[in-house]
């Protein structure tokens, strides 16, 4: 079989594995015919997570039946490599279940927000002859880590920026305060893809388009963000220093129309001169004749003073109102930060606007690799483990308890997630708790999202943003 580059690659589950994984079918006890686990967020930089991703990683790479051939180079491929491979396994998955993975996988509706310590997912085999399979699929389902992850973490901004808000502006434009800069910054396309869709359940703005197509092949999502006419500073500085004035002054003839908004970075020389002399002296009634709003970028020193100041000089050039709240807004322009932005410098910056009397209307953040790729599988904590196994027809608990690091003790038996109000807690499938707190109103969270190798639940964009948007 030749592989002609990455989308073939991608496509062979049964070699998307790590290798130690591929000799684990002779290591289980005899006679099992079940393995059954789950993966959770043991905890980290957040205390909770915003589950996200999942049925675009099943699509992609779950839903597509193994092939014979593909049976076949996975042979070779293991032989050559030095690890053993349960060839006949394989080929009874293409044999009785025509290339479909004989697994259940459970799931919480994805943008839910659950505090970490929880099942996230639970995954067993439904074919008594593919025990092995539950934890060879470990690899590629636990990447839902990722997605995940920067779900959380862009929900914590929006709450930040959403406070800051509610004391001095107007909620209105919450969707658009976090624009995603991070397609430059991953590591992969397929990153940029799942990560530029996992800030889109919070947000609205986004320069990662690929973002826009997961969105829409994945959750039928026509378009999940937006973005407007912005320059670069080789859009700026090739008109020479000397043309730094006429440079702006084109971004305005090219892009500023009455209700429009156009993006123009100024520090590519002196930003305070840039502020003061250009957009709010030489450019000043120009600005407001084109019924745009200016939306002015500093790109460099310290955010938390250089965005004050910006502000307030352009609040001298071109005014402020006070809103309701006794913040200033200003008139024409406004400010977005995309330089040195963590949400630890998101909450400075909003804290040095509200200390100089400022709405946080008049600032937005882009945010690049620490939106989408400073995060680990470690950050929230993930981890996919297996909790019980069937032997001989009985089931027994599978678990560590390490002496070495009681924080890594996993969980035991088959698991659900229980919610109730607004407490959780993932309780043992089989034990007299689970049975009584359903009786007395608690539901299930789990739910049953792919089934020998058929997706069962196809969630829009919408639902999940509107479940992550409650919290």
């Amino acid at each position: 079989m030749a592989l002609n580059g990455f989308g073939d690659i991608a496509r062979l589950l049964i070699l998307n594995t790590d290798s130690y994984k591929a000799s684990h079918w002779l290591q289980y006890p005899p006679h099992t015919t079940t393995v059954f686990s789950y993966i959770e967020a043991r905890g980290g930089t957040l205390p909770y997570t915003v589950f996200f991703g999942l049925q675009a990683l099943l699509k992609e790479y779950f839903t597509r039946p193994v092939t014979a051939d593909d049976v076949v180079l996975a042979a070779e491929v293991c032989a050559a490599h030095g690890v053993p491979f349960h060839r006949e396994g394989w080929q009874h998955i293409v044999d009785a279940h025509a290339g479909r993975l004989p697994v259940r996988i459970r799931a919480v509706p994805e943008g839910l927000v659950v505090p970490v310590g929880h099942a996230l997912v639970t995954i067993a085999n439904t074919d008594p002859a593919c025990w092995w399979l539950t934890s060879f699929l470990e690899t590629a389902l636990l990447r839902i880590w990722y997605p995940t992850t920067v779900a959380s973490h862009s929900h914590a901004t929006r709450r930040l920026i959403a406070d800051a808000l509610q004391r001095t502006g107007s909620p209105e434009g919450l969707p658009f305060k976090l624009h995603d800069f991070g397609a430059r910054g991953v590591s992969s396309l397929e990153s940029a893809m799942l990560g530029g869709m996992a800030h889109l359940v919070n947000f609205q703005g986004t320069d990662t388009m690929t973002a826009l197509l997961g969105a829409r092949a994945y959750y039928g999502e026509p378009m999940a963000g937006f973005s407007i006419p912005a320059a670069e500073h080789s859009t700026i500085t090739a008109w020479g220093r000397d043309g730094e004035l006429d440079a702006y002054r084109n971004m305005l003839r090219q892009f500023g129309k009455p209700g429009a908004l156009l993006a123009v970075v100024s520090d590519s020389y002196d930003l305070d001169a840039a502020v003061t002399q250009l957009w709010g002296g030489a450019l000043r009634d120009e600005v407001i004749a084109s019924g745009a709003t200016v939306v002015i970028r500093p790109d460099s020193g310290d955010p938390t003073a250089v965005v004050p100041r910006t502000v307030q000089s352009l609040d001298a050039s071109f005014g402020s109102d006070v809103n309701a709240k006794g913040y200033k807004v200003l008139r024409h322009v406004r400010v977005i930060q995309g330089d040195g932005i963590t949400r630890q410098s998101i909450a400075s910056i909003l804290a040095a606007l509200q200390g100089a009397g400022y709405s946080a209307d008049n600032i937005a953040f882009g945010q690049g690799g620490a939106l989408l790729q400073q995060v680990n599988r470690d950050t929230l904590g993930f981890a996919m483990k297996a909790s019980a196994a069937e032997v001989n027809g009985e089931w027994r608990d599978v678990f560590k308890a390490p002496v070495t690091d009681p924080a890594k003790r996993s969980k035991a038996g088959r698991l659900t997630l229980l919610r109730r109000d607004d407490a959780f807690a993932t309780v043992r499938l089989d034990s007299p708790g689970c049975r009584e707190a359903l009786a007395e109103g608690a539901t299930e969270v789990l739910r049953t999202v792919f089934e020998d190798g058929r997706l069962l639940v196809d969630d829009s964009f919408a639902a999940i943003r509107a479940r992550a948007a409650g919290h």
